[in-house]
């Protein structure tokens, strides 16, 4: 008896000790921005407030980056990196809701001056937006979407290449709808028209082709952007990845390998408060839009906000309000009305975009 006893402490203090050192492992993994916390904070009086308690804005940047681990082979490191794709995702108050909203690299936007990395600040510009990361970094990027939004960033990731690749491999592919066949030399993507599972260098090709899929433009870039991570969504949650350990720890390993945050959320703790907040959001209520925007008036290769609609697009964000969605035919599947969200009883407005719960092969 006094054996079994001292077997069962010894596997337990194993089992224990096994724990610990996978969370160390992936607690380690995530690198932190300390650099742009520390201009932001500079810059702290600048920044907008938060407008609603508990609701949070999610800067994610994806870096067009060739230097670092498997990153080469997608061209030349040219000592200078930018934002290949930006997102902020919204998260409601109530956790009921999350909205992403893609916004342009080639989108005319006024950048402050920013610490650069090798030292010293450049001039405030009106430039593209990716110049914003290419100049100054995250920290850049964060105040010139608070600029241009008056929205309070509270955290932001940085991912690269690789890390994407490794997080769509480790949920073993993601399944998306192909109305016709590809095939793009550039992108190194062939794939068949129907059903097809990507995997990550695949995956990878897809979401960054320009030149052989749709109109070769980044409207439509960003909008299957949209599309594929609406379907990684419903994966992860389909599949109940988020509650299998053995099918958790992978995409958890892949994806803090892959992420340089904000000092808080640089850690295991930060992320599951994060992610414990989004979990049971539907997929009807995951959405994705891109900001309005239209041809710039003086170069049609640019983009320029579309206004009213753009400012209002970030005031419903910044006071937590409710934010329709419809794809193209004008469906607005799982949308919630203004009643669940506030007081006013006019509709809230629609924009253009799709849900997680949406299938393109339907």
């Amino acid at each position: 008896m006094r054996r079994g006893a001292v077997g069962a402490g010894l596997l337990l203090v194993a089992a224990a000790g096994t724990g610990w050192l996978v969370y160390a492992k992936l607690d380690g993994n995530i690198t932190p921005d300390e650099a742009a916390a520390a201009e932001l904070a500079r810059y702290e009086k600048e920044r907008p407030s938060a407008a609603v308690r508990g609701a949070q804005n999610i800067l994610v940047i994806g870096s067009d980056s060739r230097a670092g681990d498997g990153n080469r082979r997608y061209g030349r490191d040219s000592g200078s990196e930018r934002s290949d794709t930006t997102i902020l995702l919204h998260l409601s108050a109530d956790h009921r809701s999350a909205t992403a909203v893609s916004i342009p690299r080639d989108l005319m936007v006024d950048v402050p001056g920013c610490r650069r990395e090798g030292g010293g600040r450049s001039r405030p510009m009106f430039a593209m937006f990716n110049y914003a990361f290419q100049v100054g970094g995250s920290a850049c990027t964060v105040r010139t979407v608070e600029r241009m939004t008056n929205i309070r960033v509270d955290h932001h990731m940085v991912v690269d290449f690789h890390g994407f690749k490794e997080m769509v491999d480790a949920v073993d592919g993601v399944e998306i709808c192909l109305a016709k066949p590809i095939h793009d030399k550039a992108a190194r993507l062939r794939l068949p028209a129907g059903k097809v599972r990507l995997d990550g260098e695949q995956a990878l090709g897809y979401v960054r082709a320009r030149k052989s899929l749709g109109n070769g433009s980044d409207t439509d870039r960003m909008e299957r952007q949209q599309r594929f991570l609406a379907a990684l969504v419903h994966k992860v949650q389909s599949n109940d990845v988020l509650l299998n350990p053995v099918r958790l720890y992978p995409v958890l390993d892949a994806a803090t390998s892959s992420l340089t945050t904000d000092p808080a959320l640089a850690s295991l703790r930060g992320l599951y408060d994060l992610v414990r907040g989004v979990r049971d959001i539907p997929t009807e209520r995951v959405q994705f839009l891109t900001v309005p925007r239209e041809s710039y008036v003086y170069n049609a290769n640019r983009d320029q906000l579309v206004e009213p609609e753009a400012q209002r697009l970030f005031e419903r964000l910044r006071l937590d309000r409710p934010v329709v969605v419809a794809d193209s035919r004008g469906k607005s599947p799982g949308s919630a009305g203004e009643s669940e969200h506030g007081s006013s009883a006019s509709p809230a407005p629609t924009f253009r975009g799709n849900t997680a719960a949406e299938n393109g092969c339907e």
